[in-house]
């Protein structure tokens, strides 16, 4: 680590202001702080210090996304394995490593693609380099089939940072979850690569055996045959998007976050809670409906609903800011998710819809919730008059 410090104080002085090279000053100091805190310090007034940066925030929420990455990998290689009836032979180490192949390329493509765009941008503003992509750049391949064709991950990811973020004026500032505006991009764009039972497994130019079916959990019970492998919904072993597979690893980056206080814990919890009652309405009135029969609970453990109330209902730019309006906002996001997923059989995974409808409407919950407490506080202060 002294060797990379000294490579950039060394090449610090070339990039600044009249410089030679002064236009790659954003690209420098973009890549400097992400490996070292600043030494930067306040002159005047009352501060408060944390050596938890952005970056350093951005880069805990990756370190969750691990397990949910490498499990993912690992159930790339298991369903191409068992699609091609070889799952008996073939070893732990040869699974992960055909889903290791075949998931490394897109992660490749994503973080090429949306920091490229972000470093024009920072170059062309004069401004410093956001670390926000450091997060989207995982969560774009996690949220993805595995058979997604390579070009559509760049365009979904050029899409995504410059209408999804740029245009708003970069990390802070967009409206929607970027990541979900990608996949909601290729959702409506290319609708056959994001849906039907082929995308789901690679089957890398093999071909699979007759007793094999692709459907995930929710194709099979959108079409009236909810059959749901509890065990191997929990711990990742059926087909879905690369990362939205395993609950087990999912939890295991919720608890990450919510130790290092990077997620809220409001949010997921009351996701969970929203997504329960109306899956516990939908059993009420479930009559010749078989999905609406489904338990409750397992709507918790298959798609993307875990993973969504994990990683993308708690982004902390598009989410509801206050208190109080992190329970509104996470409930309606658990609530809609189920109900878009079982009434609606043209949508049968309703996470993305849920959270994309409730980032809008997040700063009118937090108006509301602001306003309320305004007014509360005024009544208590004519009664005291």
């Amino acid at each position: 680590m002294k060797a990379i410090k000294n490579f950039f104080e060394r090449t610090k002085p070339l990039v600044q202001k009249g410089a030679k090279y002064h236009w790659l000053h954003s690209v420098h100091d973009g890549f400097f702080t992400l490996f070292f805190v600043q030494k930067n310090t306040a002159k005047t007034g009352t501060h408060i210090h944390d050596y938890i940066d952005l970056k350093r925030t951005m880069g805990i929420v990756v370190l969750a996304l691990i397990p949910a990455l490498l499990m993912g990998m690992y159930n790339t290689g298991y369903q191409h394995f068992a699609a091609i009836g070889q799952l008996d032979s073939a070893s732990f180490i040869d699974t992960f490593l055909y889903g290791f192949l075949h998931v490394l390329p897109i992660i490749i493509v994503s973080y090429v693609v949306g920091l490229g765009i972000e470093f024009v941008f920072a170059q062309l503003r004069g401004h410093d380099i956001q670390e926000g992509f450091l997060v989207s750049g995982m969560l774009i391949p996690l949220i993805m089939p595995i058979n997604t064709p390579l070009w559509m991950i760049a365009v979904a990811t050029a899409f995504a940072v410059i209408f999804g973020k740029e245009v708003f004026g970069g990390t802070g500032m967009n409206i929607w979850n970027p990541a979900l505006i990608a996949r909601a991009f290729l959702f409506f764009a290319y609708p056959g690569q994001m849906s039907g039972d082929s995308v789901w497994v690679s089957l890398g130019g093999e071909k699979a055996v007759d007793t094999f079916s692709g459907a995930t959990p929710m194709a099979l019970a959108a079409a009236g045959h909810p059959q749901v492998n509890v065990a191997d919904a929990f711990f990742g072993l059926i087909p879905g998007s690369i990362g939205e597979t395993s609950t087990l690893a999912i939890l295991i980056g919720a608890a990450i976050l919510i130790i290092t206080g990077i997620g809220s814990w409001k949010i997921m919890l009351s996701t969970v809670i929203g997504g329960s009652v109306m899956g516990l309405l939908l059993n009420t009135f479930a009559g010749s409906n078989a999905y609406m029969a489904m338990p409750f609970w397992e709507h918790l453990i298959i798609g993307g609903f875990a993973f969504g109330a994990v990683f993308m209902a708690t982004d902390p730019v598009s989410a509801a800011q206050t208190e109080t309006g992190k329970w509104i906002y996470g409930f309606l996001i658990g609530f809609l998710a189920i109900m878009i997923r079982v009434v609606n059989p043209a949508y049968p995974e309703g996470m993305m819809l849920a959270i994309l409808l409730m980032n809008t409407f997040a700063p009118l919950i937090d108006h509301y919730v602001v306003q309320s407490n305004i007014s509360r506080r005024l009544k208590r202060a004519k009664v005291k008059a």
